[in-house]
């Protein structure tokens, strides 16, 4: 049985290039210190020692093994590694599906501390994984001084921790001996269903942070909001609220339309870049009449106020659980201009100034047919990019299978599916 278990324990595996030849020597280490790299979310580094002439030389240095299974039989079934680890000083912070925060040593992969939520989790949760941690350094704190390297990471029992860089153990003078209760506030419908999965923004001395949560298993959710708070005390700075005030005056049964993706940060412009979901419940809009903005959107606020600065929606009304799932990539466009990319899930991508929200390549307002399902309003049009990345229609003839009588089972499944209309549904050509 203990063969067993460790075969489900989540490795984590560096791989170098042989120290030999012009490889021994490299520039030296540009970090990693936020989930996407830069806080943009490009992934972009500018290491240069690996590439595509030697990357197939890479060797194994060392394998680090995290114990997160088995933990919860349930709850193992759910279980997911999606952490990416951030380097900082040398350090590999890194999260597990249970919330546990390891920090190791780079070079090596010795562990240097693990600190242990002590998770609170009841067998409905929702998900059971952790994208990351981030990390803030006190401009201010002497060297070698407790937590003036700051680990925090929001956990799947919605608290928000704040951790010591240097030992793991919670920084004390962070809302409550280290840590915040996040269920304050957002309408608490089931514990287990209201949780944090993404590695939370930081903005100068503020930490950002959305949330996860059940949008489809009931039409009264918890409320979507973000929400930051003071990186070294933990006092709540600003809320905003994605789907008010229409929730509130028109569906005040309606919740969610929450950010649970990773949150982007232009620190030059004070502004974030918020990708939020679907509001409550997804798959059906009869309690949620309009457009409901600002869920399926991607929206700017004044990262100090947490002020409405733009906003763009990706679907409107959103019957298809149609989220925005990818972290906002901010880049620079053509002749200099700021922008920002929205990667959709039905594969299109949409490109806007970073600053005003206009785009930069032309979006189609689509007409879409109305719905035949009692009590359902769908909205008259969806927009529609220039980019896709995908085909964006599905035939018979596209089916494909491993022998004859596979293709054909698919085939006919495609033939029996309204292809067509679910298409011009999410604006879609037919």
């Amino acid at each position: 049985m203990k063969n067993a278990h460790l075969s489900r324990t989540v490795p984590i595996l560096l791989f170098l290039l042989p120290a030999s030849g012009s490889f021994a020597q490299g520039k030296p280490d540009a970090g990693w210190p936020n989930y996407g790299n830069d806080r943009g979310g490009t992934r972009y580094s500018p290491a240069a020692q690996i590439d595509r002439s030697n990357v197939g030389q890479l060797k194994v240095a060392w394998t680090f093994r995290t114990g997160a299974l088995p933990h919860d039989e349930e709850l193992d079934k759910k279980a997911a590694f999606e952490a990416t680890a951030i380097l900082v000083d040398s350090k590999l912070f890194l999260s597990t599906p249970y919330d546990h925060v390891i920090a190791l040593n780079a070079e090596t992969g010795a562990k240097l501390w693990e600190f242990d939520p002590k998770l609170e989790l009841p067998y409905g949760a929702s998900e059971v994984t952790s994208r990351g941690v981030s990390a803030w350094r006190d401009s201010h704190a002497k060297a070698g001084a407790p937590c003036a390297l700051r680990v925090f990471i929001g956990t799947l029992d919605a608290r928000l921790i704040a951790l010591d860089g240097a030992t793991g153990k919670p920084c004390r003078d962070f809302g409550s001996d280290g840590e915040i209760d996040l269920t304050t506030g957002v309408r608490l419908r089931d514990p287990g269903d209201y949780q944090v999965t993404s590695a939370p923004a930081i903005f100068k001395d503020l930490i950002i942070t959305g949330s996860s949560l059940g949008d489809n298993r009931a039409v009264t959710v918890e409320r979507g909001i973000v929400r930051a708070f003071d990186v070294r005390t933990g006092n709540l700075r600003w809320t905003w609220d994605p789907i008010a005030p229409w929730a509130y005056q028109t569906s005040p049964r309606t919740g969610a339309g929450n950010a649970w993706s990773t949150i982007s940060v232009d620190a030059e412009h004070d502004l974030v870049f918020i990708p939020t979901g679907s509001a409550s419940p997804d798959y059906f809009g009869g309690f949620r009449k309009g457009d409901n903005k600002w869920a399926n959107s991607v929206v700017a606020l004044r990262a100090s106020t947490g002020e409405f600065v733009w906003g763009f929606q990706v679907v409107h009304h959103d019957l298809w659980d149609y989220d925005v799932a990818c972290q906002p990539t901010l880049f620079t466009w053509k002749g200099g201009t700021l922008a920002v990319a929205i990667t959709t899930k039905m594969g299109r991508v949409f490109v806007l100034n970073r600053l005003t929200g206009a785009p930069f390549l032309p979006i189609q307002e689509r007409p879409v047919p109305k719905s035949d399902i009692p009590g359902e309003e769908a909205w008259p049009t969806q927009p529609a990019s220039t980019i896709s990345l995908v085909p964006e229609k599905l035939s018979p003839e596209d089916a494909w299978g491993k022998d004859a009588e596979e293709k054909q089972w698919c085939t006919e499944k495609i033939r029996a599916a309204r292809t067509g209309e679910l298409a011009r549904h999410a604006g879609l050509p037919e």
